[in-house]
């Protein structure tokens, strides 16, 4: 059982990669590097798209360095020094981030070995503390995730404190791949994606619009038995709707640009409920109507960036299983 805990460690191994990727390509700017769930990840500016064989030689020299248990140090320079070692290394992200941190606070950095980074910590003592690591994968970031900035490559690892938990995550991992729901999908011809239609837009084929039919049958029949009318309402509606709901001021980076229609622009609903509001206002009702209990099955549309989009699990057009309550206070 180690004395750190496992985001601690997480993030010092994510800290160490750092300091391996700085020996490999000594030009690399950085961005951050957090501890995850699962693991953790870096994102980096390299000169060119890491391969494989990279991975491998960035994961030897992080265990070189647990095996000589080079340790973490930290200290507070100035935001001035600050400023000026970042400057002088390159790391425009970093210069950044660091304006992030308010007028003020304590800044402080971590030193591994020749390699120095901007982070609140906490780290674990030595690199020896870390224990087990394994790096996983690279995947394509923006950085500060804005498609408009530009692109980073970003290494997933994870890491644990002994060989026998890390040997156990990844039989698991292995075992989860075996029953991936976007392999299953396509060998049992579930569902589909074309690029025709466009990416994050769900193509159900019949074995799994039978499954999904069985579904939709079986929460009819619960909502009908618990009290709820259902209803049925427009995939798209106008601007007044969205501004009315308040969609077009806090979530216009989430919907789909408007069309125009009649000289008015219209947006396909990334949610239902200004839908229900309408159909509550239709009519002056009583209170003793309440509470009303409305339920659809609606289909929303959503603009998610391309990379964050993962089969069924993120997705651009999803049918929700949405109700409402209407009630008094």
């Amino acid at each position: 059982m180690s004395e750190y805990s496992l985001d601690t460690i997480r993030h010092s191994a994510a800290h160490l990669m750092a300091a391996a990727v700085k020996q490999l390509f000594p030009t690399a700017r950085f961005d951050i590097g957090p501890a995850t769930e699962n693991g953790f990840y870096y994102d980096f500016d390299l000169e060119r798209r890491l391969t494989p064989e990279d991975l491998k030689a960035i994961e030897k020299a992080m265990k070189k360095m647990i095996g000589r248990k080079v340790p973490f140090e930290r200290f507070e320079p100035t935001r001035e020094e600050a400023e000026r070692m970042l400057r002088e290394d390159g790391q425009t992200f970093k210069l950044e981030r660091l304006a992030d941190v308010p007028e003020g606070a304590v800044i402080s950095f971590y030193r591994s070995g020749d390699f120095v980074d901007l982070c609140r910590g906490p780290h674990v003592d030595h690199a020896g503390r870390i224990g087990a690591v394994k790096l996983l994968s690279v995947a394509g970031s923006y950085f500060r995730g804005d498609e408009k900035n530009p692109m980073l490559q970003r290494i997933y690892g994870t890491a644990f404190a002994t060989e026998e938990e890390l040997q156990e995550y990844l039989r698991r991992m292995e075992e989860a791949q075996k029953r991936d729901h976007r392999r299953l999908g396509q060998e049992l011809g579930l569902f589909c994606f074309s690029e025709n239609v466009g990416p994050g837009l769900v193509l159900w084929q019949p074995k799994g619009a039978f499954v999904r039919n069985l579904i939709e049958t079986y929460w009819r029949e619960q909502h009908y038995r618990n009290g709820y009318d259902l209803l049925y309402t427009p995939h798209i509606g106008q601007s007044v709707l969205w501004e009315t709901s308040g969609h077009l001021s806090f979530y216009k980076d989430g919907m789909y640009s408007p069309m125009q229609i009649d000289e008015k622009d219209y947006f396909v609903k990334p949610m239902n409920c200004p839908f229900h509001i309408e159909i509550y206002q239709s009519k002056l009702r009583s209170y003793r109507e309440l509470p009303l209990r409305w339920a659809e099955l609606g289909t929303v549309y959503r603009y998610e960036k391309s990379g964050v989009l993962l089969g069924l699990l993120r997705v651009r057009g999803f049918t929700q299983d949405f109700a409402l309550i209407i009630c008094t206070p």
